[in-house]
């Protein structure tokens, strides 16, 4: 089974989305958004950009 993205409409009226790995593990989820076109917007981001997203380890900085 594919991961999959869901979006979602918090308490708060807020949209959000989470993504879920094929195992139904939730992997990442994404900020409040004030409408579900702009939450839509920050679904197709991450799938543009993670592809090529490089990863900087914030916990081991060089001295």
């Amino acid at each position: 089974m594919p991961g999959r993205f869901e979006m979602y409409e918090d308490r708060t009226g807020h949209y959000r989305y989470r993504l879920k790995a094929g195992n139904g593990e939730i992997i990442a989820v994404g900020e409040a958004y004030n409408s579900r076109a702009a939450c839509e917007k920050g679904i197709e981001s991450v799938k543009r950009n993670a592809a090529t997203a490089t990863v900087k380890d914030l916990g081991h900085q060089e001295k």
